[in-house]
Parts: C-alpha cells; sequence; structure tokens
C-alpha cells in the first residue's frame, strides 16, 4: 500500500512539474528587449498550458512584476510566483514589467490562441473570432493543433481561416498557395487588406511566385464580389426599415386624403404625438416599474394610437369639417395646426430632443451572412409595420367601417343617398388615420431623434407615397413606401443623399404624368 502511495506521490508530483511553466521563460517575459519578450509570449502560447495562460493574462492586465529574478503576479493585495504560482511574501520592491502597444498586440493573439482549448464552446467562438484580424506568426502549431481537436463546424472555418493567414508567410510556395485559395472563400475585409500586397496593385512588389500572385488576384475579386453583394443587401434592408417608416405616416394619410381630400400639413405632428407617447411611457416606467422598463414600448403602443387618434378628432371636429372641398384653405389651415402641435411639445418637454431608448430586447442584431450586420430595432420595426399594415387591410375589408370608408372615397354623394353618415365616416376615418401615424411616431422613436421638429422630415415623402401608390389605396401606399425606400438607399450608396432625392422626385413627377391615378387606381363606375 505504502509503494502505491509513493508511486501516486511520484506521479503527482511530476504531473504538477510538467503543469508548472519553465521558470527561465517566464523570467525572459521580464526582460528589457521587447523581442525577448516576445518569442517568450509566442513559446508560452505554444505550450497550451493552464499556467501560461494564468500568466499571459496577468501581464495583459499589468500584473506582472520582477523581484530580483522571480517573476511575479499582483493580484489586488495578494502576490504568486509567476511560474510555480505558489503565494509570497515581502515583494514591497517589485517593479512592474512594461508592456508596450507592440506587445500588448502579441499578447491578445497568444490569448486568443489558449483559449482555443477551453472547455466552453462560446469562449473557443470568441477566441477564433479574435484570431481572424491578423494572428501572429508563431501561434501556426497552436492553430493547427487545435483545428485538429475542433468538432464544432463553425469553430473550425474560423480556425482554417486563421490558419491560412499564418501561413501565408510560410517559405515555401506551395503552402502560401494553398493558403491564399483557402482565404479565398472569406468575406472579411481583413482578409483581403492581407491578400492586397500579394497582387502587386497599388505599387507594391507583391509575390514573387506567379502562380500565388495569380491567386490572390483572384481571391481578392471574390472576396470585393462577396463584400459587395453584403453591402447591397445591407442597402436594400434600410431601405426596407425607412420604407416601413413611411408605411406607417402614409397609411394615415392615404385614408383621409382618400376619404375627405384633405391635404393635412399637420400629419408628420401626428407622428411626433406617436414617438413623445413612448418617451413619456418610458418616463413612467422608469419612476414607477424599473424592473420592468424593458416593456415600456409594448405598453405606449395603445398610448401612441390614442393619443394622436384623439387629436386628429380634435382637428377634425374644430377645424378641418368646416373646409371641405377648400384645398388651398385647408392647407394653410393643417400648416397652422402643425405649428401649433410643435409650440405644444416644445412648451411641454423642451426644445431638445429627448432620449428615448431602445428596450434590451431591441438591442444588438443577427448577422445571416458575413459583414452583413442587422439590427434587432429595424428588423422588428418592419415586422410592427407589416403587421399593422395587415390589421389596416383586415379592418377596411372586414368590417363594416371599412366598406363605409371605401363606398365614402369612391362617391361620396352616393354614399350618403343609401344611408352611410359620411360626417361620423370621416371623423372616424381621421382619427384612424391620425392613430396609424401615432404609430409610426412609436416606430420612429427607436431608430431616430424625438424632438419638436421630427415629424418634418417625413410629410413630404409621405404625401409622395400616397400620391404614388393611388389616392385611398392601402396595396398601392406598401408599396409605393417600401419601393421608395429600398430606390432611395441605394441611390444614396452610388450618388449621395442630395442627388438621390432628386432622382427620386424627378422620377414620381414623370410617372405621375404618365399615369395620375398612380400606381393602383380606383375601381368604380364613378370615380371623383
Amino acid at each position: 500500500m505504502s509503494r502505491i502511495l509513493f508511486a501516486l506521490l511520484l506521479f503527482v508530483c511530476a504531473a504538477a512539474a510538467r503543469a508548472a511553466p519553465d521558470a527561465a521563460l517566464v523570467r525572459q517575459l521580464a526582460d528589457a528587449d521587447s523581442d525577448v519578450k516576445i518569442a517568450a509570449i509566442r513559446e508560452l502560447a505554444r505550450s497550451a498550458d493552464p499556467g501560461a495562460l494564468r500568466i499571459l493574462r496577468a501581464m495583459s492586465e499589468d500584473g506582472l512584476a520582477l523581484a530580483g529574478e522571480r517573476v511575479l503576479i499582483v493580484d489586488g493585495g495578494k502576490v504568486f510566483d509567476a511560474a510555480t504560482g505558489a503565494p509570497v511574501e515581502g515583494a514591497e520592491n517589485a517593479e512592474p514589467v512594461t508592456v508596450n502597444n507592440r506587445i500588448r498586440g502579441e499578447l491578445a493573439g497568444a490569448l486568443a490562441a489558449l483559449q482555443l482549448f477551453d472547455p466552453d464552446p462560446a469562449a473557443r467562438l470568441e477566441s477564433a473570432q479574435r484570431l481572424q484580424s491578423r494572428p501572429g506568426a508563431g501561434m501556426a502549431p497552436l492553430i493547427a493543433r487545435a483545428l485538429e481537436r475542433e468538432s464544432d463546424a463553425r469553430i473550425k472555418a474560423l480556425l482554417a481561416l486563421a490558419h491560412a493567414q499564418v501561413r501565408l508567410a510560410d517559405a515555401d510556395p506551395a503552402v502560401r498557395l494553398a493558403a491564399v485559395r483557402a482565404l479565398s472563400g472569406s468575406s472579411s475585409p481583413a482578409v483581403k487588406n492581407l491578400l492586397l500586397p500579394l497582387t502587386g496593385q497599388s505599387g507594391q512588389s507583391g509575390e514573387s511566385d506567379s502562380r500565388v500572385r495569380y491567386a490572390a488576384i483572384s481571391a481578392v475579386k471574390a472576396i470585393e464580389g462577396r463584400l459587395a453583394r453584403a453591402e447591397t443587401i445591407g442597402r436594400v434592408f434600410s431601405g426596407l426599415s425607412l420604407g416601413s417608416i413611411l408605411l406607417l405616416g402614409a397609411l394615415g394619410l392615404a385614408i383621409t386624403y382618400g376619404v375627405m381630400g384633405i391635404i393635412n400639413m399637420a400629419h408628420g405632428e401626428l407622428l411626433m404625438v406617436g414617438a413623445y407617447s413612448a418617451y413619456a411611457m418610458q418616463s413612467f416606467f422608469r419612476s414607477h416599474f424599473p424592473n420592468a422598463i424593458d416593456w415600456y414600448l409594448p405598453a405606449a403602443i395603445p398610448l401612441a394610437f390614442f393619443s394622436a387618434a384623439l387629436i386628429g378628432v380634435i382637428m377634425e371636429r374644430t377645424v378641418i369639417r368646416w373646409l371641405y372641398g377648400r384645398a388651398l384653405e385647408t392647407l394653410l389651415a393643417t400648416w397652422g395646426l402643425s405649428l401649433i402641435l410643435i409650440q405644444s411639445a416644445r412648451a411641454l418637454f423642451g426644445a431638445q430632443n429627448v432620449e428615448v431608448a431602445n428596450p434590451g430586447w431591441m438591442s444588438g442584431g443577427i448577422e445571416p451572412i458575413a459583414n452583413l450586420p442587422l439590427p434587432w430595432n429595424r428588423v422588428i420595426i418592419i415586422g410592427f409595420a407589416l403587421c399593422v399594415l395587415l390589421l389596416m387591410w383586415l379592418l377596411m375589408n372586414r368590417t363594416r367601417l371599412g366598406m363605409f370608408v371605401r363606398a365614402v372615397t369612391q362617391n361620396r354623394a352616393m354614399a350618403a343617398c343609401v344611408g352611410v353618415p359620411t360626417a361620423r365616416v370621416d371623423t372616424l376615418a381621421f382619427a384612424l388615420g391620425a392613430g396609424v401615424a401615432g404609430l409610426g411616431g412609436l416606430a420612429l422613436s427607436q431608430i431616430s431623434n424625438v424632438g419638436p421638429d421630427m415629424g418634418q422630415g417625413y410629410i413630404v415623402d409621405a404625401f409622395m407615397v400616397v400620391v404614388l401608390g393611388g389616392v385611398g389605396q392601402l396595396a398601392g401606399a406598401a408599396w409605393a413606401a417600401l419601393g421608395l425606400g429600398v430606390v432611395t438607399k441605394l441611390l444614396e450608396g452610388w450618388s449621395g443623399a442630395v442627388i438621390a432625392k432628386i432622382a427620386v422626385l424627378v422620377f414620381i413627377i414623370v410617372f405621375i404624368q404618365k399615369r395620375p391615378q398612380g400606381l393602383f387606381a380606383l375601381k368604380g363606375r364613378a370615380v371623383d
């Protein structure tokens, strides 16, 4: 029994000796020469030793010190021997080890490589992602070892790219050629910048081996094509996001303009009302329900709708009802109402923009393909706009109010003759349109500044959507809003925001001259 215990003790001691990093190598980390430090960092990283991870992490956090010939780890009020991990007493005169930017870069790569052996797949994935930005040349054996052991397909693909980047510096042209071919499947701008010097473009000498150079040229073109495709998809997504806001703003305008023929210049301020409703609900939750602050936005949906609808009813009952059939007077009156609403917002909330923060569940985003991040707030806004569009379609096509609204839109006089209460329909339609605009302002508050003047920038675009889509046509408004949003963003990427806006306006002018009824014309025996 004593022999077994003695053998077990020897095994444990031998294992501990193997686990402890070489003291001479650790001492090199405190050398005055940066090259010596970097060589020691690479050697420790290649060992894949847990003790090496502890030492290098302490060094990256400025926790390494030198006392005589012994390197120490200073962790708060405790001091340990870096090589053995044993506690140390009386190290007051220890001098901190200097770490410059060059060494910090090497430490970052070494720590990322050592983390490739972590049992947690999330830690290994994070490490593999960090290694995509120019891993150190000395990391090749360690990355190769991690690549052999890795079972996760996503992490394995990232490690293969990192290993290929390291092999670009190999002396063998065949190895460099294989590395270039492996990197040609990447979609990273960093990999493109890594391969550009090999192509001989931009006045650089380029790769000496012609096969490697031509392969690098082909790889750069392939990467540029994928980057351009991701950029185009990103612009289309931004256009859909913009189109969703225009859709929410134009839906209500399409109803009121189609039913009453009112040019409501105060419609943009109804967007502002919805945005300030979100701000008010956020302030209420911060004061009374701080633990549920992430749910202020769903609670603000009915507040934004009904507050904007109430203001719409007041506008229609007090001013607009008396101006039917007088387009110029209506335009001037609603412009005056917009100024009143702007000044009211300034009096209540101040002239400066207010902060409306995204809830936690709308933060971050997804990346369906490389270099194409899609923020959650914009994804959710697109979905929200489509839900509102669906509800509006059901209301207009499956309810009695919707039937009345469509009847008044097509022929007001005939609808009144068959018993449709046109005055009440006007009020309800205006309230409905104003409420939808309030929902648009609620969505806009999640991606834009909230201030008294925020609605001014969307009223013209909303009218363009209504005219282009067809008066009173929800389908036309939807297609026009999404189409204008996408086209605007695509043109902005090619020619800038000003030229894009001019081009869109010119297109609409030409289109309306050729097709005055818009994309979707009203159908009926008589259309006023």
